[in-house]
């Protein structure tokens, strides 16, 4: 099974995307390639290649969802497992997040110190099925 390693993350909240990096960088031991819009994240997509994309839905201009889809349009992320951050999380929200890709959703609010096992799990799971499959 593949390691997780390295991550793209997008978040328009300051201190939200400060306190989640420093979260993974130091207890999850994750490289972690961090930008506060989509735009600013299809910049940092070019000559990275993150195991995994971490995405607020909620963004200014460019919402999680279109950043996704622009970033899959990228050939290296194509593939790339994705999750959603958001505090939407009706099951009709789920089902759209589903619907373009996303392998899972981490409810907001962030619980910082869980945050690091929440993703281990998802990227597990999905590296399971994904076997599987």
């Amino acid at each position: 099974m593949k390691k997780l390693q390295s991550i793209l993350y997008v978040e328009d909240d300051l201190h939200v995307r400060t306190t989640a990096k420093l979260v993974l960088e130091v207890i999850g031991k994750f490289e972690v390639r961090d930008c506060g819009s989509g735009r600013e994240a299809l910049l940092a997509a070019n000559g990275f290649h993150p195991d995994l994309i971490l995405l607020d839905v909620m963004l200014p201009e460019l919402d999680g969802i279109a950043t996704l889809e622009r970033l899959r349009s990228l050939p290296h992320l194509a593939d790339t497992p994705a999750l959603f951050v958001t505090g939407l999380t009706a099951p009709s929200d789920l089902e759209r997040y589903t619907e373009v890709g996303a392998i899972g959703v981490v409810a907001k609010p962030l619980a910082p110190l869980r945050l690091t096992d929440q993703l281990q799990s998802m990227w597990e799971q999905h590296q399971l099925a994904s076997a599987v499959a």
